[in-house]
């Protein structure tokens, strides 16, 4: 037989939901996103890129280095040392060997300095560099 003082109870007891599962799965969701995300480190400078026909977009880049057209040498948003690209690069490299490094030159950014800093990028280990340039029918 039912007792009718345990059947009350149970009436007034209530439905309790427990959210703290479910805040667990949120912080191991944003943990996971947050992991596995490359983040894009940009040079820190505004380029005028030179066109060309050819250029083919890259899908993933690690290593920016941005050149200025009064030959100021930029990366992760600081201005660097000609001398010192080598060191930045093999730092980046260190942290993701797989990485590849663009260099961001501007049209009228001398050529030497562009060739000193591919050789440096080289030099530090790098085995995919390449150079920046804008298709024509994006032309500023």
């Amino acid at each position: 037989m039912l007792n009718i003082t345990t059947a009350r109870k149970a009436r007034k007891k209530g439905i309790e939901l427990n959210i703290a599962p479910l805040i667990d799965m949120t912080f191991i969701l944003l943990i996971f996103f947050l992991v596995t995300t490359s983040f894009v480190r940009e040079t820190g400078v505004d380029i005028n890129r030179p066109i060309a026909a050819t250029a083919v977009s890259k899908k993933r880049v690690n290593i920016l280095i941005g050149i200025t057209k009064d030959n100021r040498i930029f990366m992760d948003n600081r201005e660097i040392d000609p001398r010192a690209v080598g060191a930045n690069v093999e730092r980046a490299l260190a942290e993701n060997p797989e990485g590849s490094v663009i260099i961001v030159a501007d049209r009228e950014s001398r050529t030497g300095i562009v060739i000193k800093v591919m050789d440096e990028c080289r030099l530090a280990g790098a085995k995919n560099v390449s150079l920046a340039a804008s298709l024509p029918s994006q032309e500023k």
